[in-house]
């Protein structure tokens, strides 16, 4: 268990890859806060859990990634209750898939907000505690999207494009500072969030559910296989450790060799 007296917050997480995430480092040690929607008897299943395998503590909170203030009070929270914040693995996300003339304005300012700028805001509440202990590590969930685009995800393309220009920046200010800042861009995951947009896709672009998913979906993944949250949550860990200290700035694809074409 070698997080074990680390404390890790993982936004977007009661479901998908954060899910995975909290659990993988839960198994090795590390005190969890969880953050996100859903059913709260299964909320608090997951977080007894979490607890249970990390033997340290696991906390949820109900902040909206969609506001400032709750978010700080989140990262305060966790400071106060399991000592500070080791590790952020910054994982919420939405989607909306529309044409860009037919594209909702709230809902891009709901992705940005949600998909891009959460992540500023979590990174600044929680980069002192981290200097101060000389240690550190900031995972931020990106996608295949944050190097290249499809169509139709406007927002979405632009906010996972930000959120890798976030982490390099953030990356070579800490350089010094025993912190590392990467972000992994996974292709596609089957996951909630992923299927809940093959309606929207199957609207936009006039096809079948099969169709969707064989054409769409996984058209750009060479392996024709869905990526994995274990895989995903894998990663995180290998990121984690102090053998990879040297390993920032970086943007690490785990799709498929869908961007190696």
């Amino acid at each position: 268990m070698f997080l074990k007296g680390k404390t890790a917050l993982i936004t977007g997480s009661t479901s998908g890859i954060g899910l995975a995430c909290a659990q993988a480092l839960a198994a090795e040690g590390a005190a969890v806060m969880i953050n996100g929607f859903g059913d709260a008897a299964a909320i608090e299943a997951e977080r007894k859990a979490l607890a249970e395998a990390s033997g340290a503590g696991a906390l949820y909170s109900s902040a909206d990634m969609s506001k400032p203030d709750e978010i700080v009070a989140m990262v305060e929270s966790c400071v106060a209750e399991l000592g500070g914040v080791d590790i952020l693995v910054n994982n919420a996300g939405i989607q909306h898939v529309a044409p860009i003339d037919e594209f909702p304005p709230e809902k891009w300012d709901q992705i940005i907000a949600i998909n891009l700028v959460s992540a500023f805001h979590t990174i600044r509440a929680a980069l002192p505690g981290m200097k101060a202990k000389g240690w550190g590590r900031i995972v931020n969930t990106a996608s295949a999207h944050s190097l290249v685009a499809s169509p139709f995800k406007s927002a979405y393309v632009a906010a996972k494009h930000g959120i890798a220009g976030l982490t390099k920046t953030v990356a070579l200010e800490v350089a010094t500072k025993g912190i590392t800042v990467n972000c992994i861009s996974p292709g596609y995951v089957w996951t909630p969030l992923v299927e809940s947009q093959i309606p929207d896709t199957m609207k936009a672009r006039g096809l079948t559910r099969e169709q969707v998913m064989n054409d769409v979906l996984l058209a750009g993944q060479p392996t024709k296989q869905f990526v994995t949250v274990d895989q995903v949550a894998s990663l995180l860990l290998h990121l984690c450790r102090d053998e990879s200290a040297s390993i920032t700035g970086a943007n690490l694809s785990i799709d498929g060799g869908w961007t190696a074409a």
